[in-house]
């Protein structure tokens, strides 16, 4: 059998007895998917994600989800920001959580979306959660192993932001359809979009778009838009990288109104139109 300068067989004859002792043996790929719980049947799964903390992840999250269930479907968080959960308080739910011998039960908001977020599981909601990266990883898969999600058209992923343990866990656990990129403005941030890309790239997960938030404010008087972190250049990284812009969202003081009333289901956001859309081609 013919060898490459590294010993290797050669691609085209390359077998698994071939290849035994070989450095490149090991980067053959293996599955580490999970079963999901027996009590859950979920059809898609979606990661929404940022390289950076701050740019409205968990908002992006929540509108999806909430645009999601008013067109009818069967909709689920599983709030994978361990250490800053927001979900919970964005639906105005609380715990604690039950289960039974079969796993834990989601807590459903008012809109009908099940969420499971390690704030519905403490005594106290403002208690830190100090815990290293692997313990927070194996959290995560577990809120996908032993939650009784029930049927789940869509269930939303909500990462911390950066490229760390827990994205890891989910792209390699998860049976992750694509994911959605949020971002802002500011060049700083777009830098990281690329980051977040090229992490979903190496993993084998799609990227369905990205999403621009506090892309300007609007003026209440003449309606002029203000760019206060600058000209917009997500559409050009957007070309580059050759993935969809799927929306511009602005500052809105209604938005965040209702996040901290616990009724972000009960707004309209209709910069993410073009969101749904991408999810219902899935």
């Amino acid at each position: 059998m013919e060898e490459t300068k590294s010993g290797c067989a050669s691609a085209s004859t390359c077998s698994k007895e071939s290849c035994e002792g070989c450095a490149s043996a090991g980067q053959q790929k293996t599955s580490f998917l999970e079963e999901a719980n027996p009590n859950a049947r979920i059809k898609h799964v979606i990661g929404i994600v940022s390289g950076k903390g701050g740019v409205g992840k968990s908002f992006v999250t929540s509108s999806l989800a909430s645009m999601m269930a008013k067109a009818g479907y069967r909709v689920g968080i599983l709030d994978a920001d361990i250490t800053g959960p927001s979900i919970p308080k964005m639906y105005g739910i609380h715990g604690p959580a039950v289960g039974d011998d079969n796993g834990t039960f989601p807590i459903e908001a008012e809109d009908g979306t099940k969420v499971m977020s390690i704030n519905l599981l403490l005594e106290d909601e403002e208690q830190p959660v100090v815990w290293r990266g692997p313990v927070i990883a194996g959290a995560v898969k577990q809120f996908w192993t032993d939650v009784q999600w029930g049927d789940i058209d869509y269930l939303f992923v909500d990462m911390p932001p950066g490229t760390g343990d827990v994205p890891l866990t989910v792209f390699q656990s998860l049976p992750v359809d694509g994911i959605i990129i949020v971002t802002s403005p500011q060049e700083l941030v777009q830098m990281i979009v690329k980051k977040a890309y090229h992490m979903a790239e190496m993993m084998g997960i799609p990227v369905l778009g990205v999403v621009e938030n506090y892309s300007y404010v609007k003026c209440p008087n003449c309606g002029e838009e203000i760019h206060i972190y600058g000209d917009s250049h997500i559409a050009e990284i957007a070309g580059d990288l050759n993935i969809n812009l799927l929306g511009k969202m602005p500052m809105d003081q209604q938005f965040a109104q209702a996040a901290d009333q616990g009724r972000i289901y009960a707004v309209e956001n209709p910069y993410l139109t073009d969101a749904k859309k991408i999810l219902e081609m899935i």
